[in-house]
């Protein structure tokens, strides 16, 4: 399923591709005129999110490896503030990986490096990958990199037994949420791939974070131990993990979503079709930098998190295009595992018993 030209390319051309194919989707569009008013740092802004997002973690998370020693059930009361918090830092560098957060590139290449420490994500090689999920996003030719693996109902029902329950357990709300986000930011962020040679630069930013990491860890264990980073730090860190992997399955993995081969695939409607408005309290979309206008966020990646809600209520076209997916209603997506490519939609492994599932014939027994 993986597109090896995808994987090869660096994270600065697929952007520009993206670029390119918002500009060629929307050269007879009004939202491609809108949209260009809004994507255009504003750099008393961005520091205005990054002061008042980083300087709160930074005492929550003080107090709260402070308070390890005096007892963990008062620390672990802290934890919660400092993963929203640590979500919210996580958007700011996801903007930076855009160039979306300041005007200069240099600018959002440092921050978004400094900000990798604390996320446990290599800066270069997660802009890498996340803008082939931007290029690809929806492109049933072009799964397999930085985004959710879903097969369709006949993929599945061709896997051996063994694929199938492998996929299952992949799929499950405990994996996905849970040992999945642990594995993701504790061991596969800190593997770089492919040979040194061709990807260096994905190289260096892992082995670059790890180095860093190390010395931080080591920091740490000379001046007050270990304790408070496996027992403070580790748990926001992997609190924050299953947020922020949450926020990035429920805007792409609800019912009408949209998947398409290849050769019909388009951008604009996998922004629109493929991307729910995720309607959340404010606090939330404070905490996860407003990236629950996640149609947005695809129609135009270089609108900064702090435009997009204003993008949003300005304009009634987006409004009235959102595929609107409140908090309730998200939390019936874990049911959704295949893509019925007869019904254009993401149906559960239940419907396979039922019968159902894109013409397969008989019902299927599941195990």
């Amino acid at each position: 399923m993986t597109d090896t030209n995808a994987q090869t390319q660096t994270g600065d051309s697929l952007l520009a591709t993206t670029d390119t194919a918002l500009e060629t989707a929307g050269s007879s569009r009004p939202w491609r005129h809108i949209v260009a008013r809004y994507a255009v740092p504003d750099t008393r802004r961005g520091v205005m999110q990054l002061l008042t997002t980083g300087l709160p973690f930074l005492a929550i998370m003080s107090a709260l490896l402070y308070l390890i020693d005096r007892g963990v059930w008062a620390a672990l009361t802290l934890v919660v503030p400092s993963a929203a918090l640590l979500v919210r830092l996580f958007a700011i560098q996801h903007d930076c990986g855009h160039g979306s957060f300041f005007r200069s590139r240099q600018a959002n290449d440092w921050l978004g490096r400094t900000l990798g420490v604390l996320t446990f994500t290599p800066y270069a090689y997660w802009r890498q990958k996340h803008a082939v999920h931007h290029a690809t996003s929806g492109n049933l030719d072009r799964r397999g990199v930085g985004d959710i693996d879903t097969l369709t109902v006949r993929e599945y029902l061709t896997r051996s037994r063994w694929m199938r329950f492998a996929y299952r357990l992949y799929r499950h709300p405990v994996v996905m949420l849970g040992l999945g986000p642990a594995y993701l930011f504790l061991i596969r962020h800190r593997i770089p791939t492919g040979w040194p040679s061709r990807h260096w630069r994905g190289w260096a930013s892992v082995l670059g974070t790890n180095a860093a990491l190390a010395a931080a860890a080591a920091s740490m264990a000379l001046t007050i131990g270990l304790q408070p980073l496996l027992l403070g730090y580790l748990p926001v860190l992997l609190l924050a993990a299953s947020i922020g992997v949450w926020m990035f399955y429920v805007q792409h993995q609800f019912a009408d979503t949209y998947w398409e081969e290849g050769s019909r695939w388009t951008f604009e409607r996998a922004a629109f079709d493929g991307c729910s408005f995720y309607d959340l309290p404010r606090i939330l979309h404070w905490a996860t930098g407003s990236l629950g206008f996640h149609h947005l966020h695809h129609l135009s990646s270089r609108i900064p998190n702090y435009r997009l809600r204003e993008c949003f209520e300005q304009n009634p076209v987006f409004q009235r295009a959102a595929k609107r997916l409140r908090l309730w209603e998200s939390l019936k997506g874990f049911r959704l595992a295949l893509w019925d490519e007869e019904t254009r939609q993401l149906v559960p492994f239940r419907r396979l018993r039922d019968g159902g599932g894109g013409g397969c014939g008989k019902p299927m027994r599941t195990r």
